[in-house]
Protein backbone atom coordinates (compact mmCIF):
# COMPACT_ATOMS: atom_id res chain seq x y z
CA UNK A 1 0.00 0.00 0.00
CA UNK A 2 2.83 2.40 0.82
CA UNK A 3 4.39 1.74 -2.58
CA UNK A 4 1.11 2.67 -4.30
CA UNK A 5 0.90 5.92 -2.33
CA UNK A 6 4.47 6.87 -3.19
CA UNK A 7 3.95 6.07 -6.86
CA UNK A 8 0.68 8.02 -7.10
CA UNK A 9 2.22 10.90 -5.17
CA UNK A 10 5.21 10.96 -7.51
CA UNK A 11 2.93 11.05 -10.54
CA UNK A 12 0.97 14.00 -9.10
CA UNK A 13 4.18 15.88 -8.31
CA UNK A 14 5.37 15.26 -11.85
CA UNK A 15 2.06 16.58 -13.18
CA UNK A 16 2.86 20.12 -12.03
CA UNK A 17 3.79 21.88 -15.29
CA UNK A 18 6.12 24.69 -14.27
CA UNK A 19 6.25 26.03 -17.83
CA UNK A 20 2.54 26.80 -17.67
CA UNK A 21 2.54 27.93 -14.03
CA UNK A 22 5.53 30.24 -14.39
CA UNK A 23 4.26 31.68 -17.67
CA UNK A 24 0.97 32.57 -16.00
CA UNK A 25 2.78 34.19 -13.07
CA UNK A 26 4.87 36.28 -15.48
CA UNK A 27 1.86 37.19 -17.63
CA UNK A 28 3.33 35.41 -20.65
CA UNK A 29 1.58 33.48 -23.39
CA UNK A 30 0.84 29.85 -22.68
CA UNK A 31 3.93 27.94 -23.95
CA UNK A 32 1.59 25.39 -25.48
CA UNK A 33 0.44 28.03 -28.00
CA UNK A 34 3.72 29.14 -29.65
CA UNK A 35 7.04 27.84 -30.90
CA UNK A 36 7.18 24.10 -30.51
CA UNK A 37 4.07 24.20 -28.29
CA UNK A 38 6.12 22.19 -25.82
CA UNK A 39 5.68 23.26 -22.16
CA UNK A 40 9.35 23.23 -21.32
CA UNK A 41 12.14 25.67 -20.49
CA UNK A 42 13.56 25.85 -24.02
CA UNK A 43 10.22 26.89 -25.46
CA UNK A 44 9.53 29.34 -22.62
CA UNK A 45 12.85 30.98 -23.51
CA UNK A 46 11.32 31.86 -26.87
CA UNK A 47 8.92 34.16 -25.01
CA UNK A 48 11.91 36.43 -24.44
CA UNK A 49 11.90 36.00 -20.66
CA UNK A 50 15.09 34.36 -19.47
CA UNK A 51 13.90 34.51 -15.87
CA UNK A 52 10.75 32.55 -16.71
CA UNK A 53 12.79 29.98 -18.62
CA UNK A 54 15.25 29.55 -15.74
CA UNK A 55 12.44 29.17 -13.19
CA UNK A 56 10.77 26.61 -15.45
CA UNK A 57 14.01 24.68 -15.75
CA UNK A 58 14.59 24.74 -12.00
CA UNK A 59 10.99 23.84 -11.18
CA UNK A 60 10.83 20.91 -13.57
CA UNK A 61 14.18 19.66 -12.33
CA UNK A 62 13.28 20.11 -8.67
CA UNK A 63 10.03 18.13 -8.86
CA UNK A 64 11.88 15.15 -10.33
CA UNK A 65 14.61 15.47 -7.72
CA UNK A 66 12.21 15.87 -4.79
CA UNK A 67 9.96 12.93 -5.64
CA UNK A 68 12.88 10.54 -5.99
CA UNK A 69 14.87 11.99 -3.07
CA UNK A 70 11.85 11.67 -0.79
CA UNK A 71 11.27 8.08 -1.86
CA UNK A 72 14.96 7.21 -1.52
CA UNK A 73 15.57 8.80 1.87
CA UNK A 74 12.16 8.75 3.53
CA UNK A 75 10.27 5.99 1.75
CA UNK A 76 12.98 3.36 2.02
CA UNK A 77 13.86 4.20 5.63
CA UNK A 78 10.45 4.71 7.20
CA UNK A 79 7.82 3.21 4.90
CA UNK A 80 9.41 0.00 3.65
CA UNK A 81 9.81 1.12 0.04
CA UNK A 82 12.05 -1.38 -1.73
CA UNK A 83 14.26 -1.00 -4.82
CA UNK A 84 11.42 -1.95 -7.15
CA UNK A 85 9.18 0.64 -5.50
CA UNK A 86 11.89 3.26 -5.94
CA UNK A 87 12.17 2.38 -9.63
CA UNK A 88 8.39 2.78 -9.99
CA UNK A 89 8.60 6.22 -8.36
CA UNK A 90 11.23 7.20 -10.94
CA UNK A 91 8.92 6.20 -13.76
CA UNK A 92 5.83 7.74 -12.13
CA UNK A 93 7.21 11.24 -11.65
CA UNK A 94 8.58 11.19 -15.19
CA UNK A 95 5.26 10.04 -16.64
CA UNK A 96 3.55 12.79 -14.67
CA UNK A 97 5.67 15.37 -16.45
CA UNK A 98 5.05 13.86 -19.88
CA UNK A 99 1.32 13.35 -19.38
CA UNK A 100 0.19 15.61 -16.49
CA UNK A 101 -3.28 14.97 -15.11
CA UNK A 102 -3.61 18.66 -14.16
CA UNK A 103 -3.04 19.91 -17.72
CA UNK A 104 -5.12 17.55 -19.86
CA UNK A 105 -2.21 15.14 -20.22
CA UNK A 106 -0.24 17.62 -22.35
CA UNK A 107 3.22 17.81 -20.87
CA UNK A 108 6.83 18.52 -21.72
CA UNK A 109 9.53 16.27 -23.08
CA UNK A 110 11.11 15.58 -19.72
CA UNK A 111 14.74 16.68 -20.05
CA UNK A 112 14.93 18.83 -16.90
CA UNK A 113 12.80 16.42 -14.89
CA UNK A 114 14.98 13.50 -15.97
CA UNK A 115 18.07 15.39 -14.83
CA UNK A 116 16.49 16.07 -11.45
CA UNK A 117 15.67 12.39 -11.11
CA UNK A 118 19.23 11.35 -11.95
CA UNK A 119 20.70 13.85 -9.47
CA UNK A 120 18.45 12.43 -6.74
CA UNK A 121 19.52 8.88 -7.52
CA UNK A 122 23.19 9.83 -7.40
CA UNK A 123 24.92 13.20 -7.74
CA UNK A 124 27.72 11.83 -9.92
CA UNK A 125 25.24 10.13 -12.21
CA UNK A 126 23.38 13.39 -12.65
CA UNK A 127 26.52 15.47 -13.14
CA UNK A 128 27.91 13.08 -15.75
CA UNK A 129 24.65 13.25 -17.68
CA UNK A 130 24.51 17.04 -17.35
CA UNK A 131 28.09 17.34 -18.57
CA UNK A 132 27.17 15.27 -21.62
CA UNK A 133 24.23 17.58 -22.34
CA UNK A 134 26.34 20.72 -21.92
CA UNK A 135 29.14 19.50 -24.17
CA UNK A 136 26.78 18.56 -27.01
CA UNK A 137 24.63 21.68 -26.57
CA UNK A 138 27.68 23.96 -26.59
CA UNK A 139 29.21 22.25 -29.62
CA UNK A 140 26.09 22.06 -31.79
CA UNK A 141 23.60 24.56 -30.23
CA UNK A 142 20.77 22.06 -30.42
CA UNK A 143 18.95 21.40 -27.15
CA UNK A 144 17.19 18.37 -28.59
CA UNK A 145 20.39 16.75 -29.88
CA UNK A 146 22.03 17.27 -26.49
CA UNK A 147 19.03 15.67 -24.79
CA UNK A 148 19.09 12.69 -27.15
CA UNK A 149 22.79 12.02 -26.61
CA UNK A 150 22.52 12.48 -22.83
CA UNK A 151 19.53 10.15 -22.65
CA UNK A 152 21.51 7.42 -24.40
CA UNK A 153 24.50 7.81 -22.10
CA UNK A 154 22.55 8.03 -18.80
CA UNK A 155 21.80 4.27 -18.52
CA UNK A 156 25.41 3.50 -19.43
CA UNK A 157 26.67 5.78 -16.67
CA UNK A 158 24.33 4.11 -14.18
CA UNK A 159 25.40 0.63 -15.29
CA UNK A 160 29.05 1.60 -14.85
CA UNK A 161 28.43 3.04 -11.37
CA UNK A 162 25.93 0.57 -9.88
CA UNK A 163 25.45 -2.41 -12.18
CA UNK A 164 22.11 -4.00 -12.95
CA UNK A 165 19.31 -3.00 -10.55
CA UNK A 166 15.58 -2.19 -10.90
CA UNK A 167 16.54 1.48 -11.10
CA UNK A 168 18.63 0.78 -14.20
CA UNK A 169 15.52 -0.53 -15.96
CA UNK A 170 13.62 2.58 -14.87
CA UNK A 171 16.33 4.81 -16.35
CA UNK A 172 16.32 2.79 -19.58
CA UNK A 173 12.54 3.21 -19.79
CA UNK A 174 12.93 6.94 -19.13
CA UNK A 175 15.52 7.21 -21.90
CA UNK A 176 13.26 5.38 -24.34
CA UNK A 177 10.41 7.76 -23.49
CA UNK A 178 12.73 10.74 -24.04
CA UNK A 179 13.66 9.43 -27.46
CA UNK A 180 9.99 8.82 -28.23
CA UNK A 181 9.04 12.37 -27.22
CA UNK A 182 11.77 13.74 -29.48
CA UNK A 183 10.63 12.00 -32.67
CA UNK A 184 9.80 15.28 -34.39
CA UNK A 185 13.14 16.74 -33.30
CA UNK A 186 14.99 13.78 -34.77
CA UNK A 187 13.19 14.31 -38.09
CA UNK A 188 14.00 18.04 -38.02
CA UNK A 189 17.64 17.38 -37.20
CA UNK A 190 17.94 15.05 -40.16
CA UNK A 191 16.20 17.61 -42.40
CA UNK A 192 18.25 20.52 -41.04
CA UNK A 193 15.14 22.31 -39.77
CA UNK A 194 15.66 22.04 -36.03
CA UNK A 195 15.66 25.33 -34.09
CA UNK A 196 18.83 26.24 -32.26
CA UNK A 197 19.08 27.25 -28.62
CA UNK A 198 17.96 30.85 -28.10
CA UNK A 199 15.84 31.12 -31.26
CA UNK A 200 12.59 33.09 -30.97
CA UNK A 201 8.99 31.96 -31.42
CA UNK A 202 9.31 29.65 -34.39
CA UNK A 203 7.86 26.32 -35.34
CA UNK A 204 10.72 24.29 -33.96
CA UNK A 205 9.88 21.21 -31.94
CA UNK A 206 12.40 21.71 -29.18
Amino acid sequence: MNTVLFVVGAYLIGSISFAVVVSRLFGLDDPRTYGSKNPGATNVLRSGSKKAAILTLLGDGFKGWFAVWFALHIGTQYFGLDTTGLALVVIAVFLGHLWPVFFRFTGGKGVATALGILLAINVWLGLATLATWLIVAYAFRYSSLAALVASIFAPLYYLFLFGITPTLYAIIAMSILLLYRHQANIANLVAGKEGRIGSKKTGSNT
